[in-house]
């Protein structure tokens, strides 16, 4: 018996379509049927040519992913949705909500209201090592499927309407490349239609990846887990750094920026002691002087008994924004720590089923939550 394949397969879909003499179009008013209707069967979708249903039926499922959780943190401005594949997987894909009203613009509160941003997994497990994210300690287990990406907005879309979208949750997104370029474009297209402004994919800086990242996805955000100013620190902490040698990533970087006319958004996770000095902050100043950057200072979440760092101190923190800001005039915010309680912040996304008792939830940690 073949695995029937994702509805939201796009490539998969478009060329069966193709060969059974099809009309593609019918596929974007499936997608929303599917989205509507969670539990449907292909036969009560109106208006299709009778090939399709045939098609449908032998080769796909409205979704190959179900929610096999939904955990709720305490203050209920985060949600985290463990997501069962069909091959037996998991992945963690987390809801952050914002309220726009909370904040000022021009002295105004502003208009927009609640907000809901959604950070996606790429990948079972990361192949990168990144020594302070719980992912990375799972090791790579396998590429999630276009159709594995799209499905955890449509879960997370009937939870809370999704307006942004980071692939910041599990795995190395640009490792994951032509999923991951298909997803997005199915994503920005009818019935989704997210903006590609209000979509963000974080990188640890896989350089030919990034070459073409532009002209494969225009208008996108990118952020690079930049975490250290020089090549020696970050390679300390994130084993995949040897390979992205920081000189040659700074250059695909400038190129990027060139063609795409973006900010680009880096990430620096502190850690107390390895990168969180006022030299650091220097030395990271002149590295992205002639860039146009927003920085995004990470407080570090433990990762329970396994962390071998302990987080910077809210003062170390300042004094590292007020450097950057004052002596080097570059944006530089402060993460909003999101969903720690239930594992769901910055760094904590990690399948740990065996440990997981029923009633609660284990006090690791996950994602981030760029303030767009």
């Amino acid at each position: 018996m073949t695995m029937l394949r994702s509805v939201f397969d796009a490539a998969f879909i478009r060329s069966e379509f193709e060969n059974s003499g099809i009309n593609t179009n019918f596929i974007p008013s499936i997608w929303k049927y599917v989205i509507q209707n969670p539990n449907c069967e292909w036969r009560q979708i109106p208006s299709l040519p009778s090939a399709a249903y045939s098609l449908l039926s032998s080769k796909f499922k409205p979704c190959t992913s179900l929610v096999d959780s939904v955990i709720d943190s305490t203050d209920q401005v985060t949600t985290k949705l463990l997501i069962k594949l069909q091959n037996g997987a998991s992945v963690e894909a987390v809801i952050m909500r914002y309220d726009s009203s909370l904040g000022k613009y021009g002295g105004e509160p502003r208009s927009g209201g609640q907000r809901s941003t959604l950070c996606i997994s790429s990948q079972v497990g990361c192949k990168m090592g990144c020594k302070f994210c719980a992912t990375g300690t799972m090791g790579f287990k396998s590429n999630l499927s276009t159709g594995e990406i799209v499905e955890q907005l449509v879960h997370a879309s009937r939870i809370s309407p999704i307006r942004n979208i980071v692939f910041m949750g599990m795995g190395e997104p640009l490792n994951n490349y032509t999923a991951l370029v298909e997803a997005i474009r199915v994503m920005t297209s009818y019935p989704f239609q997210i903006s590609p402004k209000k979509i963000t994919v974080s990188t640890v800086g896989i350089i030919h990846a990034i070459n073409k990242f532009h002209d494969d996805l225009p208008n996108l955000n990118l952020a690079v887990s930049l975490h250290a100013p020089v090549q020696e620190i970050r390679c300390q902490i994130m084993p995949a750094a040897r390979a992205f040698p920081l000189g040659k990533l700074m250059d695909a970087l400038a190129e990027y920026q060139r063609k795409s006319q973006q900010k680009i958004f880096i990430e620096y996770i502190m850690l107390d002691g390895v990168n969180d000095e006022e030299q650091h902050a220097h030395q990271l100043g002149k590295l992205l002087d002639t860039f146009e950057v927003v920085i995004n200072l990470i407080p570090f979440n433990p990762i329970g008994e396994l962390s071998q760092f302990r987080t910077s101190r809210d003062e170390k923190v300042t004094k590292f924004q007020k450097v950057l800001r004052n002596t080097y005039n570059i944006r530089t915010t402060v993460r909003k720590q999101m969903g720690q309680d239930i594992s769901g912040a910055c760094g904590q996304l990690v399948i740990n089923l065996q440990n997981k008792k029923s009633a609660s939830v284990a006090p690791l940690k996950d994602i981030e939550d760029l303030h767009l």
